[in-house]
Protein backbone atom coordinates (compact mmCIF):
# COMPACT_ATOMS: atom_id res chain seq x y z
CA UNK A 1 0.00 0.00 0.00
CA UNK A 2 1.04 3.62 -0.37
CA UNK A 3 2.99 5.19 2.45
CA UNK A 4 2.26 8.67 3.73
CA UNK A 5 3.53 11.36 1.43
CA UNK A 6 6.55 13.24 2.72
CA UNK A 7 6.55 16.67 1.10
CA UNK A 8 9.44 19.10 1.25
CA UNK A 9 9.35 22.64 -0.06
CA UNK A 10 12.49 24.46 -1.02
CA UNK A 11 14.17 26.31 -3.84
CA UNK A 12 14.97 24.27 -6.91
CA UNK A 13 18.70 23.66 -6.57
CA UNK A 14 21.12 20.78 -6.65
CA UNK A 15 21.45 20.39 -2.89
CA UNK A 16 17.77 19.75 -2.28
CA UNK A 17 17.09 17.66 -5.39
CA UNK A 18 20.08 15.46 -4.63
CA UNK A 19 18.33 14.22 -1.47
CA UNK A 20 16.81 11.76 -3.90
CA UNK A 21 19.01 10.28 -6.59
CA UNK A 22 16.11 9.91 -9.00
CA UNK A 23 14.51 13.15 -10.19
CA UNK A 24 11.67 13.95 -12.58
CA UNK A 25 11.69 17.46 -14.05
CA UNK A 26 8.60 18.79 -15.82
CA UNK A 27 9.03 21.64 -18.29
CA UNK A 28 6.32 23.74 -19.97
CA UNK A 29 5.88 23.67 -23.73
CA UNK A 30 8.43 26.06 -25.19
CA UNK A 31 10.68 26.59 -28.18
CA UNK A 32 13.59 27.31 -25.87
CA UNK A 33 15.14 25.32 -23.07
CA UNK A 34 14.76 27.13 -19.72
CA UNK A 35 17.70 27.66 -17.41
CA UNK A 36 18.06 24.32 -15.62
CA UNK A 37 21.75 24.44 -14.77
CA UNK A 38 21.02 24.23 -11.02
CA UNK A 39 19.19 20.91 -11.48
CA UNK A 40 21.37 17.79 -11.32
CA UNK A 41 22.27 16.85 -14.87
CA UNK A 42 20.75 20.03 -16.26
CA UNK A 43 23.97 21.22 -17.78
CA UNK A 44 24.16 17.97 -19.76
CA UNK A 45 20.66 18.10 -21.21
CA UNK A 46 21.56 20.10 -24.38
CA UNK A 47 24.40 17.75 -25.27
CA UNK A 48 22.25 14.66 -24.63
CA UNK A 49 19.53 16.05 -26.92
CA UNK A 50 22.14 16.80 -29.58
CA UNK A 51 23.63 13.31 -29.33
CA UNK A 52 20.18 11.80 -29.87
CA UNK A 53 19.45 14.28 -32.70
CA UNK A 54 16.44 15.54 -30.73
CA UNK A 55 15.02 19.04 -30.48
CA UNK A 56 13.42 20.63 -27.42
CA UNK A 57 10.01 19.87 -28.93
CA UNK A 58 10.78 16.14 -28.87
CA UNK A 59 10.51 16.26 -25.07
CA UNK A 60 6.75 16.58 -25.61
CA UNK A 61 6.69 12.94 -26.73
CA UNK A 62 9.87 11.29 -25.46
CA UNK A 63 11.33 11.68 -21.95
CA UNK A 64 15.11 11.97 -21.82
CA UNK A 65 17.44 10.96 -18.98
CA UNK A 66 20.65 12.67 -17.91
CA UNK A 67 23.06 11.72 -15.14
CA UNK A 68 24.96 14.25 -13.06
CA UNK A 69 28.60 13.99 -12.03
CA UNK A 70 27.42 12.79 -8.61
CA UNK A 71 25.25 10.04 -10.12
CA UNK A 72 21.83 11.69 -9.80
CA UNK A 73 19.51 10.37 -12.52
CA UNK A 74 17.16 13.05 -13.87
CA UNK A 75 14.33 12.42 -16.32
CA UNK A 76 13.24 15.42 -18.39
CA UNK A 77 9.93 15.85 -20.18
CA UNK A 78 7.76 18.67 -21.47
CA UNK A 79 4.01 18.86 -20.82
CA UNK A 80 1.65 20.48 -23.28
CA UNK A 81 -1.40 21.66 -21.33
CA UNK A 82 -3.46 21.80 -24.54
CA UNK A 83 -3.38 18.02 -25.09
CA UNK A 84 -5.64 15.56 -23.28
CA UNK A 85 -5.14 14.65 -19.65
CA UNK A 86 -4.75 11.04 -20.77
CA UNK A 87 -1.85 11.97 -23.06
CA UNK A 88 -0.18 13.97 -20.28
CA UNK A 89 -0.50 11.03 -17.89
CA UNK A 90 0.88 8.63 -20.46
CA UNK A 91 3.99 10.77 -20.93
CA UNK A 92 4.48 11.13 -17.17
CA UNK A 93 4.12 7.36 -16.72
CA UNK A 94 6.84 6.73 -19.28
CA UNK A 95 9.06 9.28 -17.60
CA UNK A 96 8.61 7.84 -14.13
CA UNK A 97 9.14 4.36 -15.56
CA UNK A 98 12.70 5.21 -16.56
CA UNK A 99 13.42 6.10 -12.92
CA UNK A 100 11.39 3.40 -11.19
CA UNK A 101 13.19 0.64 -13.08
CA UNK A 102 16.04 1.15 -10.59
CA UNK A 103 13.72 0.45 -7.60
CA UNK A 104 14.44 3.72 -5.74
CA UNK A 105 13.04 4.36 -2.27
CA UNK A 106 13.20 8.13 -2.75
CA UNK A 107 12.05 10.27 -5.66
CA UNK A 108 12.25 13.99 -6.30
CA UNK A 109 9.88 16.00 -8.46
CA UNK A 110 10.26 19.53 -9.73
CA UNK A 111 8.87 21.82 -12.40
CA UNK A 112 9.93 24.97 -14.20
CA UNK A 113 7.40 27.54 -15.38
CA UNK A 114 4.60 29.75 -14.14
CA UNK A 115 2.89 29.19 -10.81
CA UNK A 116 -0.29 27.67 -12.30
CA UNK A 117 1.66 25.33 -14.57
CA UNK A 118 3.87 24.17 -11.71
CA UNK A 119 0.93 23.58 -9.36
CA UNK A 120 -1.08 21.55 -11.88
CA UNK A 121 1.78 19.62 -13.44
CA UNK A 122 3.33 18.69 -10.09
CA UNK A 123 0.02 17.42 -8.70
CA UNK A 124 -0.54 15.35 -11.84
CA UNK A 125 3.01 14.01 -11.78
CA UNK A 126 2.65 13.14 -8.08
CA UNK A 127 -0.51 11.15 -8.85
CA UNK A 128 1.25 9.22 -11.61
CA UNK A 129 4.17 8.55 -9.26
CA UNK A 130 1.74 7.33 -6.62
CA UNK A 131 -0.07 4.79 -8.77
CA UNK A 132 3.27 3.32 -9.84
CA UNK A 133 5.15 3.66 -6.55
CA UNK A 134 4.47 0.08 -5.46
CA UNK A 135 4.42 -3.17 -7.38
CA UNK A 136 1.35 -5.38 -7.43
CA UNK A 137 1.28 -8.49 -5.21
CA UNK A 138 3.74 -11.15 -6.33
CA UNK A 139 4.69 -14.54 -4.94
CA UNK A 140 7.76 -14.87 -7.14
CA UNK A 141 10.73 -15.74 -4.94
CA UNK A 142 13.69 -13.41 -5.06
CA UNK A 143 11.83 -10.63 -6.84
CA UNK A 144 12.19 -7.32 -4.98
CA UNK A 145 9.01 -5.37 -4.42
CA UNK A 146 9.02 -1.73 -5.44
CA UNK A 147 8.11 0.61 -2.61
CA UNK A 148 8.79 4.32 -2.82
CA UNK A 149 8.94 5.67 0.72
CA UNK A 150 9.50 9.37 0.10
CA UNK A 151 8.59 11.83 -2.63
CA UNK A 152 10.33 15.19 -2.46
CA UNK A 153 8.24 17.79 -4.28
CA UNK A 154 9.15 21.40 -4.92
CA UNK A 155 6.85 24.21 -5.95
CA UNK A 156 3.21 23.41 -5.14
CA UNK A 157 0.87 23.14 -2.17
CA UNK A 158 0.93 20.26 0.26
CA UNK A 159 -2.87 20.01 -0.03
CA UNK A 160 -2.75 19.44 -3.79
CA UNK A 161 -0.18 16.69 -3.31
CA UNK A 162 -2.17 15.10 -0.49
CA UNK A 163 -5.21 14.96 -2.76
CA UNK A 164 -3.21 13.43 -5.62
CA UNK A 165 -1.73 10.82 -3.30
CA UNK A 166 -5.18 9.99 -1.87
CA UNK A 167 -6.60 9.21 -5.32
CA UNK A 168 -3.48 7.22 -6.16
CA UNK A 169 -3.94 5.27 -2.93
CA UNK A 170 -7.48 4.33 -3.93
CA UNK A 171 -6.20 3.08 -7.26
CA UNK A 172 -3.44 1.05 -5.58
CA UNK A 173 -5.97 -0.52 -3.19
CA UNK A 174 -8.19 -1.56 -6.10
CA UNK A 175 -5.31 -2.98 -8.13
CA UNK A 176 -3.89 -4.90 -5.18
CA UNK A 177 -7.24 -6.59 -4.61
CA UNK A 178 -7.80 -7.30 -8.31
CA UNK A 179 -4.33 -8.81 -8.74
CA UNK A 180 -4.70 -11.20 -5.77
CA UNK A 181 -5.19 -14.84 -6.88
CA UNK A 182 -8.60 -16.38 -6.37
CA UNK A 183 -7.46 -18.89 -3.74
CA UNK A 184 -6.11 -16.00 -1.67
CA UNK A 185 -9.20 -13.80 -2.09
CA UNK A 186 -12.23 -16.02 -1.65
CA UNK A 187 -15.48 -14.29 -0.67
CA UNK A 188 -14.76 -15.08 2.98
CA UNK A 189 -11.24 -13.66 2.84
CA UNK A 190 -12.45 -10.67 0.86
CA UNK A 191 -15.12 -9.88 3.43
CA UNK A 192 -12.52 -10.04 6.22
CA UNK A 193 -10.28 -7.58 4.35
CA UNK A 194 -13.24 -5.25 3.83
CA UNK A 195 -14.00 -5.44 7.55
CA UNK A 196 -10.42 -4.40 8.28
CA UNK A 197 -10.76 -1.39 5.98
CA UNK A 198 -14.08 -0.46 7.57
CA UNK A 199 -12.47 -0.48 11.01
CA UNK A 200 -9.51 1.55 9.78
CA UNK A 201 -11.61 4.25 8.10
CA UNK A 202 -14.63 4.28 10.40
CA UNK A 203 -17.15 3.01 7.83
CA UNK A 204 -20.31 1.30 9.01
CA UNK A 205 -20.49 -2.25 7.66
CA UNK A 206 -23.54 -4.45 7.24
CA UNK A 207 -23.38 -7.97 5.77
CA UNK A 208 -26.30 -9.73 4.09
CA UNK A 209 -25.22 -13.36 4.16
CA UNK A 210 -27.07 -16.10 2.31
CA UNK A 211 -29.47 -16.72 5.19
CA UNK A 212 -30.42 -13.04 5.24
CA UNK A 213 -30.69 -12.95 1.45
CA UNK A 214 -33.07 -15.91 1.45
CA UNK A 215 -35.34 -13.95 3.78
CA UNK A 216 -35.14 -11.03 1.36
CA UNK A 217 -35.96 -13.40 -1.53
CA UNK A 218 -32.83 -12.40 -3.42
CA UNK A 219 -33.15 -15.29 -5.85
CA UNK A 220 -30.95 -13.81 -8.58
CA UNK A 221 -27.90 -13.40 -6.35
CA UNK A 222 -28.49 -16.73 -4.60
CA UNK A 223 -28.71 -18.56 -7.93
CA UNK A 224 -25.11 -17.59 -8.62
CA UNK A 225 -23.93 -18.34 -5.08
CA UNK A 226 -25.57 -21.77 -4.78
CA UNK A 227 -22.91 -23.50 -6.89
CA UNK A 228 -20.14 -22.77 -4.40
CA UNK A 229 -19.27 -25.33 -1.71
CA UNK A 230 -18.30 -22.56 0.71
CA UNK A 231 -21.39 -20.65 1.69
CA UNK A 232 -19.49 -17.40 2.12
CA UNK A 233 -21.15 -15.28 -0.56
CA UNK A 234 -22.80 -12.09 0.65
CA UNK A 235 -23.87 -8.59 -0.25
CA UNK A 236 -21.83 -6.16 1.83
CA UNK A 237 -22.94 -2.61 2.54
CA UNK A 238 -20.49 0.09 3.66
CA UNK A 239 -21.76 3.48 4.81
CA UNK A 240 -19.86 6.76 5.01
CA UNK A 241 -22.43 9.39 5.91
CA UNK A 242 -21.21 12.89 6.70
CA UNK A 243 -24.49 14.77 6.95
CA UNK A 244 -24.34 15.91 3.33
CA UNK A 245 -27.34 16.77 1.17
CA UNK A 246 -26.49 14.18 -1.49
CA UNK A 247 -26.26 10.42 -1.07
CA UNK A 248 -24.60 8.34 -3.75
CA UNK A 249 -24.79 4.57 -3.97
CA UNK A 250 -21.79 2.81 -5.52
CA UNK A 251 -22.43 -0.82 -6.50
CA UNK A 252 -19.64 -3.22 -7.41
CA UNK A 253 -19.59 -6.68 -8.96
CA UNK A 254 -17.40 -8.85 -6.74
CA UNK A 255 -17.21 -12.27 -8.40
CA UNK A 256 -14.00 -13.59 -6.87
CA UNK A 257 -13.71 -16.31 -9.49
CA UNK A 258 -15.88 -17.08 -12.50
CA UNK A 259 -15.73 -20.55 -14.03
CA UNK A 260 -18.81 -19.87 -16.14
CA UNK A 261 -20.79 -22.49 -14.26
CA UNK A 262 -22.53 -25.16 -16.36
CA UNK A 263 -21.69 -23.08 -19.43
CA UNK A 264 -18.06 -23.65 -18.56
CA UNK A 265 -15.48 -21.23 -19.91
CA UNK A 266 -12.64 -22.54 -22.05
CA UNK A 267 -9.12 -22.39 -20.62
CA UNK A 268 -8.36 -19.23 -22.60
CA UNK A 269 -11.32 -17.32 -21.22
CA UNK A 270 -11.12 -18.71 -17.68
CA UNK A 271 -7.57 -17.44 -17.30
CA UNK A 272 -7.57 -14.27 -15.21
CA UNK A 273 -11.11 -14.73 -13.90
CA UNK A 274 -9.95 -13.90 -10.37
CA UNK A 275 -10.12 -10.33 -11.71
CA UNK A 276 -13.90 -10.55 -12.16
CA UNK A 277 -14.30 -8.74 -8.84
CA UNK A 278 -12.73 -5.57 -10.26
CA UNK A 279 -15.96 -3.58 -10.02
CA UNK A 280 -16.17 -4.09 -6.28
CA UNK A 281 -12.49 -3.19 -5.85
CA UNK A 282 -13.02 0.04 -7.79
CA UNK A 283 -15.97 0.97 -5.56
CA UNK A 284 -13.79 0.34 -2.50
CA UNK A 285 -10.97 2.42 -3.98
CA UNK A 286 -13.34 5.34 -4.56
CA UNK A 287 -14.67 5.05 -1.00
CA UNK A 288 -11.16 5.06 0.46
CA UNK A 289 -10.10 8.06 -1.62
CA UNK A 290 -13.31 9.97 -0.84
CA UNK A 291 -12.73 9.35 2.87
CA UNK A 292 -9.14 10.59 2.76
CA UNK A 293 -10.23 13.61 0.70
CA UNK A 294 -13.12 14.26 3.10
CA UNK A 295 -15.54 14.72 0.20
CA UNK A 296 -18.84 16.24 1.39
CA UNK A 297 -21.09 13.49 0.07
CA UNK A 298 -22.80 10.54 1.75
CA UNK A 299 -21.67 7.25 0.26
CA UNK A 300 -23.35 3.86 0.39
CA UNK A 301 -21.19 1.16 -1.17
CA UNK A 302 -22.81 -2.16 -2.03
CA UNK A 303 -20.57 -5.09 -2.96
CA UNK A 304 -21.94 -8.28 -4.55
CA UNK A 305 -19.38 -10.84 -3.37
CA UNK A 306 -19.63 -14.43 -4.61
CA UNK A 307 -18.07 -17.05 -6.88
CA UNK A 308 -19.56 -18.66 -9.97
CA UNK A 309 -18.68 -22.32 -9.60
CA UNK A 310 -19.67 -25.51 -11.38
CA UNK A 311 -21.20 -28.14 -9.10
CA UNK A 312 -24.29 -30.35 -8.86
CA UNK A 313 -25.95 -27.47 -6.96
CA UNK A 314 -25.07 -24.78 -9.51
CA UNK A 315 -27.86 -23.00 -11.34
CA UNK A 316 -28.61 -24.24 -14.87
CA UNK A 317 -29.81 -22.97 -18.23
CA UNK A 318 -33.59 -23.11 -18.25
CA UNK A 319 -33.99 -22.41 -14.55
CA UNK A 320 -36.42 -19.66 -13.53
CA UNK A 321 -35.55 -17.62 -10.45
CA UNK A 322 -37.21 -14.68 -8.73
CA UNK A 323 -35.22 -11.55 -7.91
CA UNK A 324 -35.68 -9.44 -4.81
CA UNK A 325 -37.97 -6.95 -6.57
CA UNK A 326 -40.27 -9.77 -7.72
CA UNK A 327 -39.01 -9.99 -11.31
CA UNK A 328 -38.84 -13.55 -12.60
CA UNK A 329 -35.79 -14.39 -14.71
CA UNK A 330 -35.27 -17.18 -17.23
CA UNK A 331 -31.67 -18.41 -17.10
CA UNK A 332 -30.18 -18.69 -20.57
CA UNK A 333 -26.42 -18.82 -19.96
CA UNK A 334 -24.79 -19.41 -16.58
CA UNK A 335 -21.73 -17.36 -17.53
CA UNK A 336 -23.90 -14.24 -17.47
CA UNK A 337 -23.72 -14.36 -13.67
CA UNK A 338 -22.58 -10.77 -13.13
CA UNK A 339 -25.90 -9.25 -14.09
CA UNK A 340 -27.66 -11.74 -11.80
CA UNK A 341 -25.56 -10.81 -8.77
CA UNK A 342 -25.91 -7.11 -9.57
CA UNK A 343 -29.68 -7.32 -10.07
CA UNK A 344 -30.44 -8.01 -6.42
CA UNK A 345 -27.66 -5.74 -5.22
CA UNK A 346 -29.06 -2.84 -7.25
CA UNK A 347 -32.58 -3.61 -6.02
CA UNK A 348 -31.34 -3.61 -2.42
CA UNK A 349 -29.47 -0.33 -2.91
CA UNK A 350 -32.52 1.24 -4.59
CA UNK A 351 -34.63 0.59 -1.50
CA UNK A 352 -32.56 3.22 0.32
CA UNK A 353 -33.55 5.82 -2.32
CA UNK A 354 -30.13 7.39 -2.97
CA UNK A 355 -29.91 10.47 -5.17
CA UNK A 356 -28.03 8.49 -7.81
CA UNK A 357 -26.57 5.00 -8.23
CA UNK A 358 -23.47 3.94 -10.14
CA UNK A 359 -22.46 0.34 -10.69
CA UNK A 360 -19.04 -0.91 -11.76
CA UNK A 361 -18.55 -4.32 -13.35
CA UNK A 362 -16.38 -6.32 -15.68
CA UNK A 363 -19.65 -7.38 -17.17
CA UNK A 364 -19.47 -8.35 -20.84
CA UNK A 365 -16.98 -9.59 -23.38
CA UNK A 366 -18.91 -7.72 -26.04
CA UNK A 367 -17.81 -4.42 -24.50
CA UNK A 368 -14.19 -5.47 -24.97
CA UNK A 369 -15.05 -6.41 -28.55
CA UNK A 370 -16.64 -3.00 -29.06
CA UNK A 371 -13.99 -0.81 -27.44
CA UNK A 372 -10.89 -2.90 -26.83
CA UNK A 373 -9.27 -2.29 -23.46
CA UNK A 374 -8.35 1.41 -23.69
CA UNK A 375 -11.83 2.80 -22.96
CA UNK A 376 -14.70 1.60 -20.80
CA UNK A 377 -18.38 1.88 -21.67
CA UNK A 378 -21.07 3.83 -19.85
CA UNK A 379 -24.86 3.57 -19.91
CA UNK A 380 -27.48 5.50 -17.99
CA UNK A 381 -31.15 6.26 -17.61
CA UNK A 382 -30.57 10.04 -17.59
CA UNK A 383 -28.80 11.54 -20.64
CA UNK A 384 -27.53 14.49 -18.59
CA UNK A 385 -25.82 12.16 -16.14
CA UNK A 386 -24.20 10.23 -18.98
CA UNK A 387 -22.83 13.54 -20.25
CA UNK A 388 -21.35 14.33 -16.84
CA UNK A 389 -19.79 10.87 -16.74
CA UNK A 390 -18.10 11.43 -20.10
CA UNK A 391 -16.79 14.82 -18.92
CA UNK A 392 -15.33 13.29 -15.75
CA UNK A 393 -13.55 10.76 -17.93
CA UNK A 394 -11.90 13.51 -19.95
CA UNK A 395 -10.67 15.33 -16.83
CA UNK A 396 -9.55 12.20 -14.96
CA UNK A 397 -7.82 10.59 -17.93
CA UNK A 398 -10.03 7.47 -17.55
CA UNK A 399 -11.98 7.65 -20.77
CA UNK A 400 -15.57 6.53 -21.25
CA UNK A 401 -17.64 5.94 -24.35
CA UNK A 402 -21.45 6.22 -24.13
CA UNK A 403 -23.64 3.49 -25.61
CA UNK A 404 -27.36 3.52 -26.48
CA UNK A 405 -30.00 1.84 -24.42
CA UNK A 406 -33.14 2.77 -26.35
CA UNK A 407 -36.47 1.16 -25.56
CA UNK A 408 -36.51 -0.95 -28.72
CA UNK A 409 -33.54 -3.01 -27.47
CA UNK A 410 -35.36 -4.37 -24.41
CA UNK A 411 -37.94 -6.59 -26.24
CA UNK A 412 -35.08 -8.91 -27.25
CA UNK A 413 -35.07 -10.08 -23.62
CA UNK A 414 -38.78 -11.05 -23.60
CA UNK A 415 -39.27 -14.55 -22.24
CA UNK A 416 -42.06 -17.06 -22.83
CA UNK A 417 -41.80 -18.45 -19.29
CA UNK A 418 -40.66 -15.51 -17.13
CA UNK A 419 -40.74 -11.74 -16.96
CA UNK A 420 -37.35 -11.43 -18.63
CA UNK A 421 -34.54 -13.46 -20.11
CA UNK A 422 -31.15 -13.15 -18.50
CA UNK A 423 -29.43 -12.76 -21.91
CA UNK A 424 -29.45 -14.13 -25.46
CA UNK A 425 -27.44 -17.10 -26.65
CA UNK A 426 -26.54 -15.24 -29.83
CA UNK A 427 -24.61 -12.64 -27.83
CA UNK A 428 -25.59 -9.80 -30.15
CA UNK A 429 -25.16 -6.38 -28.47
CA UNK A 430 -24.82 -8.17 -25.13
CA UNK A 431 -23.29 -5.11 -23.45
CA UNK A 432 -26.44 -3.14 -24.35
CA UNK A 433 -28.86 -5.92 -23.43
CA UNK A 434 -27.08 -6.46 -20.10
CA UNK A 435 -27.66 -2.79 -19.32
CA UNK A 436 -31.32 -3.11 -20.30
CA UNK A 437 -31.53 -6.06 -17.94
CA UNK A 438 -29.95 -4.15 -15.04
CA UNK A 439 -32.21 -1.15 -15.57
CA UNK A 440 -35.20 -3.23 -14.40
CA UNK A 441 -33.71 -3.30 -10.90
CA UNK A 442 -32.90 0.38 -10.27
CA UNK A 443 -36.49 1.62 -9.91
CA UNK A 444 -36.65 5.19 -11.27
CA UNK A 445 -33.49 6.33 -9.50
CA UNK A 446 -30.88 8.10 -11.67
CA UNK A 447 -28.35 5.43 -12.56
CA UNK A 448 -25.09 4.89 -14.41
CA UNK A 449 -23.56 1.57 -15.38
CA UNK A 450 -19.84 1.31 -16.16
CA UNK A 451 -18.79 -1.81 -18.06
CA UNK A 452 -15.07 -1.95 -17.26
CA UNK A 453 -13.52 -3.16 -20.49
CA UNK A 454 -10.38 -1.20 -19.52
CA UNK A 455 -9.91 -3.02 -16.21
CA UNK A 456 -6.96 -4.89 -17.72
CA UNK A 457 -4.91 -3.38 -20.54
CA UNK A 458 -1.67 -5.01 -21.69
CA UNK A 459 1.40 -2.87 -20.84
CA UNK A 460 -0.65 -0.35 -18.89
CA UNK A 461 -2.99 2.52 -19.64
CA UNK A 462 -2.76 6.26 -19.05
CA UNK A 463 -1.17 6.85 -15.66
CA UNK A 464 -0.84 3.16 -14.78
CA UNK A 465 2.06 0.97 -15.86
CA UNK A 466 0.64 -2.45 -14.86
CA UNK A 467 -1.80 -4.53 -16.91
CA UNK A 468 -4.29 -4.29 -14.04
CA UNK A 469 -5.36 -0.65 -14.31
CA UNK A 470 -7.76 0.10 -11.45
CA UNK A 471 -9.79 1.97 -14.07
CA UNK A 472 -12.69 3.80 -12.46
CA UNK A 473 -11.17 5.04 -9.20
CA UNK A 474 -9.84 8.33 -10.55
CA UNK A 475 -12.98 8.68 -12.66
CA UNK A 476 -15.19 8.13 -9.63
CA UNK A 477 -13.43 10.73 -7.50
CA UNK A 478 -13.57 13.27 -10.33
CA UNK A 479 -17.22 12.51 -11.01
CA UNK A 480 -18.15 12.89 -7.34
CA UNK A 481 -16.26 16.17 -7.14
CA UNK A 482 -17.70 17.66 -10.35
CA UNK A 483 -21.15 16.22 -10.82
CA UNK A 484 -22.50 15.52 -7.35
CA UNK A 485 -21.09 17.91 -4.79
CA UNK A 486 -22.80 21.31 -5.03
CA UNK A 487 -20.40 24.23 -5.48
Amino acid sequence: MLTKLNVYHSSLDASVLAKARHVLMVLPKSDDLPDVKTVPGGERLPSVLARRTMTIADLLKSPVVTESETGVMTCWLMLDESVSRFAQMDLLRRGWGLLLDEQPEKLALGAVGGADFCAQSLALAAYVAGVNAVTLPSWKTGKPARKVKTLYVYGTSERALHDAWAVAGGNVLARNLIATPGNLLTPGIYRARIEGLATQYGWQMETYDQKALRKLKAGAFLAVAQGSMDKDAAIVRLRRHVGAKSTVALVGKGICFDTGGHNLKSAKYMQGMHEDMAGSAVALGILQAATELDLPVNLDVWLAIAQNHLSPEAYKPGDVVTAMNGTTIEIVHTDAEGRMALADTLALAARQKPDIMVDFATLTGSMVTSLGTRYSGVFGNRPAEVGKAIAAGVVSGERLCAFPMDDDYAPALDSHVADIKQCLLEGEADHILASCFLQRFVSDIPWLHLDLSAANCAKGLGAVSSDVTGFGVAWGVQWLSDAIIPI
